[in-house]
């Protein structure tokens, strides 16, 4: 039985050898291409368990590639690991933004990129509580893996969605961010807790007018409340 399928999206050539090497010797099955259509052909074709994704491609960059995976049904939940050579915090953030579920800064050793991939595989099914939970207006449905708020659906990342199926199953409870990457993302040993804030950031912003309801605890965490007008006093404006 093979293991899982990685879709390398590298475009030089030594690095990707030595990465299908490595992960072929670790009983993963690497599909190695070198650019965003190659790529979209073999999603097409069979979904792997994990992408690898360069950030400088020819054609589309790998952020294009990952916004448009993320935005399709079909592919939006593959965990993605992004190869880049920009180390840079903003660069970082722009891959989160982009729909990364994580980053690896070249050069890098072939035991942190199996310890990732490992990581975000582990993450890539988390325990749901429950199949549906509503508060207020703002019901969360895991089977159908819908929000709506007032009735009305709500656009959101896979990662923005486990993360509001956790507050809302947890609510009024402050979550420090290194709980929220235990019970959320499962596993963070290479995970910074600022990418907690990210993903916070980007479900207020799904959430529109029920964003409030997600609070920050100063000095603390993030909580989810009912009534962010009364408990928004002791929580910043972030």
């Amino acid at each position: 039985m093979s293991g899982p399928r990685v879709l390398v999206v590298e475009d030089e050539e030594g690095i990707s050898e030595l990465i299908a090497v490595n992960l072929r010797h670790y009983g993963y099955e690497p599909i190695c291409v070198d650019n965003g259509e190659a790529a979209q052909r073999e999603l097409d074709n069979i979904l792997p368990d994990v992408i690898l994704l360069d950030w400088m491609l020819p054609g589309q960059s790998g952020l294009v590639l990952a916004r448009k995976w993320r935005s399709q049904a079909r592919t939006r939940t593959i965990p993605i690991l992004m190869l880049t050579a920009r180390g840079d915090e903003p660069d970082k953030v722009a891959g989160l933004d982009a729909g990364a579920d994580d980053y690896l800064t070249k050069p890098f050793s072939i035991q942190e990129l199996l310890a990732r991939i490992r990581a975000v595989l582990r993450r890539r099914a988390p325990e749901q509580a429950g199949d549906a939970v509503q508060i207020g207006n703002l019901h969360l449905d895991t089977s159908a893996h819908r929000v709506l708020l007032a009735g009305q659906p709500l656009k959101m990342g896979p990662t923005e969605f486990k993360l509001l199926n956790f507050l809302m199953q947890h609510p009024e409870r402050v979550h420090t961010r290194a709980s929220l990457l235990d019970k959320v993302w499962g596993d963070h040993v290479f995970i910074e807790e600022r990418t907690v804030d990210v993903h916070i950031k980007r479900l207020r912003e799904a959430l529109n007018m029920a964003g409030a309801m997600v609070e920050t605890v100063r000095g603390v965490g993030y909580r989810f409340t009912a009534n962010p007008t009364v408990a928004a006093k002791a929580s910043s404006p972030q």
